[in-house]
């Protein structure tokens, strides 16, 4: 796991694309802080900039660097993808219109630790053309998303991931919305 992490966070640095697996589906990432490495993954999922995705943190104190939210509250919603109001420290087109972002707090090994040594949040969506249906395992992605990307990590590639993760929304107020 050590090479494909050092491999990844190499590409990472260097302002590339990944394909990888995630806690919850095979995704494209990249640094969530480089404009022009987010515009890339618009491109590759034929996706309107203004559909934000979602990005991965390692643990309480990277999220933290983003938001002003109680992790408390943020805690009490493990390991659900949450949007948060008014978010600071990710490039302004992973953003929506009122400066919130969907970050989630990732679970995998793999992840958890290229996130620790990269230091910053990677983008995570799904590794499909937005409007098709996302893969539910590596076989299943298409030779047009592969062929985009700087690098493919090449772990778990034989399991199913299918399941994206469930998408909350923390009001301004603090109250909890379900959007997915």
């Amino acid at each position: 796991m050590q090479t494909e992490i050092n491999k990844a966070l190499a590409t990472l640095k260097a302002g590339g694309i990944i394909l990888y697996p995630t806690d919850t589906i095979w995704g494209l990432g990249c640094d969530a802080t480089n404009t022009e490495a987010v515009a890339k993954i618009y491109l590759i999922k034929k996706r309107v900039d203004s559909n934000a995705l979602i990005s991965l943190v390692a643990d309480k104190n990277q999220l933290q660097e983003h938001t002003t939210v109680s992790i408390q509250q943020a805690e009490n919603c493990l390991p659900t993808t949450i949007i948060y109001q008014q978010v600071c420290g990710l490039t302004s087109n992973l953003l929506g219109g009122n400066k919130s972002a969907a970050i989630r707090i990732v679970q995998d090994d793999f992840c958890k630790q290229l996130i620790q040594i990269f230091g910053k949040a990677i983008v995570s969506t799904s590794a499909n053309i937005s409007g098709n249906q996302a893969p539910k395992q590596f076989s299943e992605i298409s030779d047009e998303i592969k062929k985009n990307v700087d690098y493919i990590v090449n772990l778990r590639q034989n399991e199913l991931r299918s399941t994206p993760s469930t998408i909350l929304m923390i009001n301004e107020d603090g109250s909890i919305k379900k959007i997915r």
